[in-house]
């Protein structure tokens, strides 16, 4: 597996980008001590990973987002009549490569793997590369945890453009089942009851993983560091290096 270094984030010249403002995070004081929610939501290239955050988080669809660097999501949710904390790692995309290697992820999804107690592999059903990522995504997940149980749940996404499917419903339930969880297909941009029941699954399993432990991370495997939630003062930081760019790159002209 090939590693890439983590690059700043930089906008373009188009009017319609912006920077993505995270969603407001909850203190987690109030609730079940210990019962900390640890979610990753991994995949290739535009399968709508953000999306189907976004629309669980928040009821919302939004249709466009900038390039995804990755973005630590907080918030307070009811589990089983509990209220815990969830923390969601929304990553960068993987893809395969025509070498002996396979994959090619960046290395800040290794991190979050590490970091994660619950995994949500995205593809688009319109899309069978895309599906085609998940199987050696799922192997370097156990690579990095390579004992104990692994929550996982597959999610075909756009499932509203059933004109466009490539990867028919069936591949998805054999697939999920090879790998040891369920099977969702969901429209982030149609149906929010969808990508929430996928989710709730998620969370439940890891839930019950955890058990009435203390939360900590399972042993063995890689050691890495936590990844970092993004905060308005960093995002207020970049956006100001892109424009002190961009002012330095038209007197440069």
């Amino acid at each position: 597996m090939r590693l890439l270094n983590d690059q700043p984030r930089t906008m373009s010249s188009g009017s319609s980008n912006f920077l993505l403002v995270p969603i407001p995070e909850y203190p987690v004081l109030d609730c079940v001590p210990n019962k900390n929610v640890k979610i990753v939501v991994l995949g290739a290239s535009n399968v709508g990973k953000t999306a189907l955050i976004v629309r669980f988080l928040t009821k919302r669809f939004i249709g466009d987002y900038e390039a995804n660097t990755g973005a630590l999501y907080s918030r307070k949710i009811s589990l089983d009549g509990e209220q815990v904390s969830l923390q969601v790692q929304d990553t960068p995309c993987v893809s395969l490569q025509d070498d002996p290697e396979g994959l090619y992820c960046q290395e800040q999804i290794n991190r979050s793997i590490y970091w994660a107690d619950g995994y949500v592999l995205v593809f688009s059903i319109t899309d069978h590369s895309s599906y085609r990522t998940i199987q050696p995504l799922y192997q370097h997940v156990r690579r990095i945890h390579p004992a104990g149980n692994i929550p996982v749940i597959l999610v075909g996404n756009k499932s509203d453009l059933l004109r466009a499917r490539q990867v028919p419903a069936d591949e998805g339930e054999a697939l999920a089942s090879s790998l040891g969880g369920a099977y969702f297909e969901a429209s982030a941009r149609e149906n929010h009851d969808g990508v929430h029941a996928a989710f709730l699954h998620l969370c439940q399993e890891v839930s019950r993983a955890l058990g009435g432990g203390n939360g900590e991370k399972r042993k063995g495997g890689l050691h890495l560091a936590r990844p970092k939630s993004p905060n308005m003062q960093e995002l207020k930081r970049r956006f100001r290096q892109v424009l002190s760019s961009k002012v330095k790159s038209a007197t440069a002209l």
